[in-house]
């Protein structure tokens, strides 16, 4: 999605702080913000650190790559089960994510999983992950 695009999305909009976040989903890439005063990575992106209330944040690359630190699978007739899950990023936070590509019978809590993007119903792509 194009920058407009993506401002005229009604959930960035609401939070445009996140573009940049937005923007590099849709390279395939997952930043975490890390604020600048006490140095902690933080997750949900949010306009001020939640440790120190600090309003200046930097956007890092992270490495995409963590571990399953639980899931539950929600199952409904006639639709393929779907996996909501909480990830440790390598980075040390938890990202509230699906799980996706994998049999939901094979997953176990502390296996390696990495980052992977899919378009949301607006059009943006989000992070969700695949068993490694």
């Amino acid at each position: 999605m194009s920058r407009d695009e993506l401002l005229n999305d009604p959930y960035v909009a609401a939070f445009p702080e996140l573009l940049p976040f937005w923007e590099a989903a849709g390279r395939g890439v997952l930043l975490l913000p890390r604020c600048t005063r006490c140095g902690e990575v933080h997750w949900h992106p949010r306009a001020q650190c939640p440790f120190c209330r600090c309003e200046v944040l930097q956007w890092e690359e992270a490495s995409g790559e963590g571990t399953l630190h639980t899931f539950t699978i929600i199952e409904r007739r006639g639709v393929p089960s779907d996996v909501l899950a909480y990830v440790e990023l390598r980075e040390g936070v938890l990202i509230l994510t699906n799980i996706v590509d994998t049999d939901p019978g094979l997953l176990r809590i502390g296996m390696p999983v990495r980052a992977r993007f899919r378009a949301t119903p607006e059009g943006r792509l989000a992070p969700v992950f695949v068993a490694d």
